[in-house]
Parts: C-alpha cells; structure tokens; sequence
C-alpha cells in the first residue's frame, strides 16, 4: 500500500488580487507560506519517498515549507514543467471578476471550470490532462505501484486534472471539483494502481474566492 498526497499551493499575491496567474512565476504570499505550514502540520504522519513540483514558484516555495514542517527536508523532489499549471494565455494576469463583468457568467464559468474550452492562446483543463496525465502515468504511478509515498505540491488546475484521472470523473462532472489553497488530498493506493481511501484535510473556506 502507498500513500498519494496532493498540495494546493498557498495563496500567491496574485491569488491575493484576483489576477489569473497560470504561468506567470508569481510567489507565494505571507498568508500563502502559512498555508503551507499549515498543510504540512496535517501530513507529518506520513514518510515520503519522493516529492514532485512543476517549475512555478508558488508550488515549490509551498513544496519547501512542507519539508521544513514534516523534518523532511531531504526528500528528494523532481520539478518537471510537465506539471505546471494551465496557460491562461491572453487572459493571465489580467483580474478575474472583471473578465466576468466584460464576457458574463456563461462565458466566465465555462473557462473557469469547464472541460474543453480553451482560453484564447492559452489551455482548456483538457489540455493540462493531456499535457500532464502522461507524466504522471510514466515517471509516478509506478513508484505508487511499488509501494513508494508520494508527495506533489501544485495549481488548482494541474490537480484537478489529476483527481480526475484518479477519480474517474466524467467530463460534464469535472467543472464542480475545486481545490483551495492550502487544500490536502490524501489518497491509500494498492500494488494495483487502485484507490482504497481518500482524506482531505486542511479545507480552505476561501474555495472560489481566489
């Protein structure tokens, strides 16, 4: 049996000013680095074998503070682009609830959380499955199946993906997942590749706000 732990990152400043972010290498914020703290406090029972971040600031920054928090700061980690956030193309650092004001509900909701819409020179969630799903299924599944813990420290989209493919959630489900900052999905997997249990601990009351 292993143990799969996902990590929302904290919240990052532009988390902070409602600015959509995707590959803008922004950092954590104050808050954002407690809500890491905060997160590691939640995990300190479990011994990792192997952590993994994509090469955004916000995701490693959060990833250091949980080593600190569970006395692992040795743990070796693989950062790997593959696991970046989705692009938000034309619409990245631009403020999020104005892009509602200016395109309406329909439009606002279908990019934020629909499946196969993709932002305009940017990513749909389709995407980031398609980009990140292959990584997952070549270089960490197998360390699940050979019963190493796994820890993975990233962006509300690129999990998402990822608690799709683990969960088997069907396209027109997907847009009602969301994962806060701070967020702790704990997941008991057996030599088969197979769920046993899911825990979440750590739930961020500020889900949708950011």
């Amino acid at each position: 049996m292993s143990t799969l732990v996902l990590v929302r990152h904290g919240i990052s400043e532009y988390n902070k000013k409602g600015l959509w972010t995707g590959w803008i290498n922004v950092e954590l914020s104050p808050e954002g680095y407690e809500e890491a703290r905060r997160a590691g406090g939640t995990i300190k029972d479990i011994q990792f074998n192997h952590g993994y971040s994509p090469d955004l600031k916000r995701c490693t920054e959060t990833l250091q503070e949980i080593k600190k928090v569970i006395n692992q700061k040795d743990l070796v980690t693989t950062i790997h682009p593959a696991l970046r956030e989705r692009n938000y193309g034309q619409l990245a650092g631009k403020n999020k609830w104005k892009i509602k004001e200016e395109y309406g509900d329909a439009q606002f909701m279908k990019w934020r959380r629909g499946w196969d819409e993709p932002i305009p020179d940017g990513e749909s969630l389709k995407d980031v499955y398609n980009r990140l799903i292959p990584y997952y299924q070549q270089h960490i599944e197998p360390k699940l199946k050979n019963n190493k813990n796994i820890l993975i420290s990233g962006s509300g989209n690129s999990l998402r993906a990822l608690v799709k493919y683990l969960e088997q959630i069907p396209n027109d489900q997907i847009a009602k997942l969301e994962i806060g900052t701070g967020e702790v999905y704990i997941y008991e997997i057996n030599p088969h590749g197979t769920i046993t249990s899911k825990e979440i601990r750590s739930t961020n009351p500020k889900k949708g706000k950011v």
